[in-house]
Formats: C-alpha cells, structure tokens, sequence
C-alpha cells in the first residue's frame, strides 16, 4: 500500500462512499416486507441485514472480476480520475433517487458512471461492449421476470398449502419463514453488491500500477467493502423500505416470504456465475410477483411504472453526471478539486431536502405510509374480477354504523346478515342522514 497516490485514495475513499450509499439505498431489498409485515422491528431487521451483508462480502468475489476486468478494459488507458468521476455519478443518482423514495440500481448506477466516464476519455475501446450486453443488459431485463415468475408461482403454492389452516395457526411458522429468507437476502446481497465496490477499488489499483492486471482483490479491500456496506445498511433506506413494503402492493407474511425466498434464490444463482444483476430490480419484481400471485391482492401500477422508468433511466442518467465530472476531472488537479467540491455540495443539497420530510424507523410504517395514489385503468380492472382478500368484506361493513351484526365466513367471503331493516331500533336513512349531519 505503501505505493498509493493521493488521488487513487480519494477514489478509493469515493468508492467506500459510493458502498455506503449502497447499503443504505438497498436495505429494503432485504427488509422491506419483513418490516412492513410486522415480522421484524425496525432496527432490528436493519441490524441484522447489517451483519449478514458483511458476512456475504466474504464468500464470493466473482462479481469484483466482472467489473475490475470485464466491463472496462483495464489495458484501454484509464486514469484513477476517471473511475473518480463514474463513482461521482453513481452517487449522485443513488442520492436523488433515494430522496425521490425509489428502489432503482445502485449496480446499473455503477456501471453508467464507469462507462460514461470511460467514453469521454479513452472512447469506446475502453468498453468491452461484449461484457455489458451479456452480463448487465441481459440480466437487468431477465432478473426481474424470472423473480417476479417465480414469486407468483411460491406465492400461490404458499397460501394452496395453508388454505385449510386458520391465519393465527400460520403466523408463527410465516414469521420465521421471512425472518430466515430475509436473512438469505441480506447474505446474497452482500455476496453481490459489496463484490462491486471491491471490483472497482482493484480496477483503481490496477490503473494505478499498484497490482497486477486480472489480480483478486486484496483482503484489506474486501473487509473495507464489506465494512463500508454494512454500516449504511444499517443506517436503512427507509424511503425506500416505505416504498417497497407498502408502495408496491399489500404485502402480507405468505407473501413476504415468498418474494423474499424468490429473490435470494435468483441472486446467489448470479452470484454464483459471476452476473452483477441488480439486486434492486429482483427484489422489486418478487414483490410484485408476491402482489400478483395472491388471490384478491393488487399491484399499484403507477407505482411500479415509476420504478421502472428509474430503471431505463439509471444507466444513462449517472453515465452523463459522470462523463461531465470526466471532462472536468480531465482538466487536472484542479478539475479533480472542483468535481470532488460539486459531489459534496450536490450530497448536500439533497440531503437538506430530505430533512422537509424526513422518514425513518418511527414512521416507515406509519398508517398512511402506502401510496395514495388514484385507482388507475389496470388496478380498477383487476378489482373488478379478483375477490377480495381474506377478512377484508366484513371489516369494510363493519365499519358501517349499525345495531345489528354480519358475520364473515373464514374465506372472506360474505356471511349471515342479522340486522332486520325493519326492527324498530335500526335506524332509518332520514335519521342515520340527520344524525351523520349533526
């Protein structure tokens, strides 16, 4: 170590940052459902996401080989300053999505920064285009379909397999599914996405002639990565938590556990084989697999539409952040200077903005959390021919002020009515009207 440079350790610094970042941006892949649902407490879910997310950085570094040697081209000629100016980019989407409460890809945000950067100042030799399509692109649009496709399948499979048993009978054995296929998220997470982060402090070292070109990354980077992932993790994304446990659809704890054991299968898979998936899109698309695979249950498009545009923007968007930061960077000390002074100024701001509303571990689940969004053509659709789900017809009566009583049948279903309109102590509508307008 005693060979690195200031400059490749303030984009060894950036890219702790831009780990940081990812933890905190990413907890509600792991702990979004099992909050929301009540299995876990706040900080405790986040707690231990925290530890299982270090514990993954040490299990795999497949993924660190993907992005040190094979998205960029570590022999096309790029300087540290250029991977200072893609982790700037990556930072700066993670932070505005993450105050806009959206669960897009700190992994795609990566990548558009690197390759933005690498663009501006070597050109696209510098890419190997080969290794983005098939190892980003492909896998960026197949994750998602495969987790969401096979949630719909576990989640039905779930609720055929306890149809017959009472929901509290249930309750204990779901608890404990989702608190163990959280933590299976939590461990591939850290598997996966602190592997980035390593991958790009050895690609800064390589470029820096500090080790060798395809090297492993050294231990102290991957204990600093892992370190650096688990403290913002623990920190939670709760914006994001909000969105993704009430936002997205009504998750109940058949379903989280469902989407979460989908999930961690399709990310330690890609783990596995090397492919830097986000694992923000596979947990989003187990999600709404969860909400589509539920009798009764609806998915808020809108929302999800909203999510997936931050997809399809998340690439080029922290890409063109980043080549503007390169052209800078490419100015010299001071162009570097002036880049590291509007990242940190730009964190800032949002950060300040953040504060107006803030969301944390009081108040992610707060009644009202979940999108109040307009009932679009789709959802409208789908409630017109699913039925209800469990419970839910007889506590919208009862809700209702009335004398007499209406019992459910455990399908949810609608049950015996025992009110008789005609008994003299039901109120009439002209004094349920006088009474309601007093």
């Amino acid at each position: 170590m005693e060979h690195i440079t200031l400059l490749i350790g303030i984009v060894i610094v950036t890219a702790l940052v831009f780990d940081f970042t990812n933890g905190f941006h990413d907890t509600a892949n792991a702990m979004a459902t099992t909050i929301s649902t009540g299995a876990l407490g706040p900080r405790v879910a986040v707690a231990m996401s925290a530890v299982l997310n270090l514990v993954g950085a040490f299990l795999s570094v497949e993924v660190a080989k993907t992005i040190s040697g094979g998205i960029i081209d570590e022999g096309s000629g790029i300087q540290p300053e250029v991977i200072f100016a893609g982790l700037v980019g990556a930072i700066l989407w993670n932070l505005v999505t993450w105050l806009a409460g959206l669960p897009s890809s700190s992994s795609h945000a990566l990548f558009g920064g690197l390759i933005g950067a690498t663009v501006v100042s070597v050109g696209m030799d510098g890419v190997n285009g080969d290794a983005v399509v098939m190892k980003v692109l492909i896998p960026a649009v197949a994750a998602p379909v495969v987790a969401g496709i096979a949630t719909v399948a576990a989640t039905r499979l779930t609720y055929r397999l306890a149809r017959d048993r009472a929901a509290e009978d249930t309750a204990k054995g779901y608890r404990a599914g989702q608190i163990a296929s959280a933590a299976l998220v939590s461990l591939a997470h850290g598997t996966n996405d602190a592997q980035k982060t390593m991958g790009v402090i050895t690609l800064a070292l390589v470029t820096g002639g500090v080790i060798a070109p395809d090297s492993d990354p050294p231990m102290w980077v991957i204990v600093s990565a892992g370190l650096a992932i688990a403290l913002g993790t623990y920190l939670g994304g709760w914006r994001i938590i909000r969105t993704m446990g009430k936002g997205i659809t009504d998750i109940q704890p058949p379903q989280g556990f469902a989407a979460q054991t989908g999930a961690a299968t399709v990310i330690l898979a890609s783990s596995h084989i090397g492919f830097a998936l986000s694992t923000t899109q596979v947990c989003s698309g187990a999600v709404m697999g969860a909400g589509v695979g539920r009798k009764g249950g609806v998915v808020r498009w809108s929302t999800a539409g909203r999510m997936v545009v931050a997809w399809v923007l998340t690439l080029p968007a922290a890409g063109l952040v980043a080549a503007g930061a390169a052209l800078l960077a490419d100015q010299g000390s001071g162009g570097i200077a002036a880049v590291a002074v509007l990242a940190v100024l730009g964190c800032g701001v949002i950060w300040v903005l953040s504060r107006r509303k803030p969301v944390d571990a009081s108040n992610v689940n707060a009644p009202g959390a979940e999108s109040a969004e307009p009932v679009g053509v789709v959802t409208a659709a789908v409630r017109s021919v699913a039925p209800p789900p469990a419970g839910k017809t007889a506590s919208a009566g009862s809700a209702q002020p009335t004398t007499g009583s209406a019992t459910a049948g455990t399908d949810g279903t609608r049950g015996t009515d025992t009110r008789n309109a005609s008994s003299p102590s039901a109120p009439t509508p002209a004094a349920a009207g006088t009474r309601s307008s007093s």
